[in-house]
C-alpha cells in the first residue's frame, strides 16, 4: 500500500479539526464576549531515504483570537463591557477563578452578582453580595455602588475584579472560560476599564467563517481524492503482479 495514505489521512484528520472549530465560531456569533477560536497547522517533513518531498500534518494548537468584538449599547444598567484589553474575574464551575467577558451581570434570589450563566462575579473579596431591595450602579472602574431608589444615601457594595494577564498566558477550558495556564490567579489591574449599559459582541466575522467553511470542504474533498489515487493505483499493481504470476 502506498504510504501516501498516511499523509493524506493526517491531513484529512486535522481539516476535520479545524472545520469543527470554525462550526463553533460560528454557533457563538451571536455570544457576548465570545473569543473565535482556531488551529495551527504545521508540515512536518518525512525524513528518509530519498527527496523530502512528503510532508506529515502535524498536530495542531488550539489558539484563541483576543481582538475585541464591537460594543453593543443595550441601555441595561446590569450590562458591561470590557474597553480595549483585559477580562472579568468570575468563579468558575471548580470553584477557581476564571475570565469572561461576558457582561451581561444578574442580580441571584440571595442578591449576589452573577454573569447571565449563574457564575458569581469576583470583587477584591470574593463574591459580590448587593443588600436586599436595593438598586446598583456599576462605575468604569467596576465599582457597585448600591442605593434605596428616592433616597440619597449612596453606599459601596465592592468592586469587580477586572485583570489583564497576558494573552500568551491565558487557556481556553471546555467551559468556555480562560484561565492562567500555570493556574493561580491574575492580579487586578486598576487600567482595564468598562462601558456601562453595553455589551461586547462575539469576535467571529461569520462571513469570513463561512469562506473559510467552503475552503476547508475542498481541502477535506483533496485529502479524499487521494486517498481514492492510492486505492486505485494499489488496486492496479495487485492486477498487473497477478497476471505475471
Amino acid at each position: 500500500m502506498d504510504r501516501v495514505i498516511y499523509l493524506a489521512m493526517t491531513g484529512a484528520k486535522q481539516v476535520t479539526l479545524q472545520h469543527a472549530a470554525t462550526a463553533h465560531n460560528l454557533a457563538n456569533v451571536s455570544t457576548h464576549g465570545y473569543k473565535a477560536q482556531s488551529n495551527v497547522f504545521r508540515a512536518l517533513p518525512v525524513v528518509g531515504e530519498g527527496e523530502k518531498t512528503r510532508a506529515f500534518v502535524a498536530d495542531t494548537s488550539p489558539s484563541t483570537d483576543f481582538s475585541a468584538g464591537g460594543i453593543q449599547q443595550t441601555g441595561r444598567t446590569m450590562d458591561i463591557a470590557v474597553r480595549g484589553p483585559g477580562w472579568i474575574a468570575v468563579q468558575g464551575p471548580d470553584g477557581q477563578e476564571a475570565y469572561t467577558r461576558a457582561g451581561q451581570l444578574e442580580l441571584s434570589p440571595d442578591g449576589v452578582l452573577q454573569t447571565a450563566s449563574g457564575l458569581n462575579v469576583l470583587g477584591d473579596g470574593g463574591p459580590i453580595t448587593v443588600p436586599a431591595d436595593q438598586e446598583i450602579a456599576i462605575g468604569k472602574d467596576g465599582t457597585i455602588s448600591t442605593f434605596i431608589p428616592g433616597q440619597a444615601a449612596v453606599a459601596e457594595a465592592g468592586r469587580i475584579k477586572l485583570v489583564n494577564p497576558p494573552a500568551a498566558d491565558l487557556l481556553r477550558g471546555e467551559d468556555g472560560l480562560f484561565r492562567l495556564r500555570g493556574g493561580g490567579v491574575a492580579p487586578a489591574d486598576a487600567n482595564v476599564g468598562l462601558a456601562t449599559g453595553a455589551l461586547e459582541m462575539s469576535n467571529v466575522n461569520p462571513s469570513k467563517a463561512l469562506v473559510n467553511m467552503i475552503e476547508l470542504s475542498r481541502q477535506f474533498e483533496l485529502q479524499m481524492r487521494v486517498l481514492r489515487t492510492a486505492e486505485d493505483n494499489d488496486r492496479s499493481a495487485t492486477k498487473l503482479l497477478s497476471l505475471s504470476a
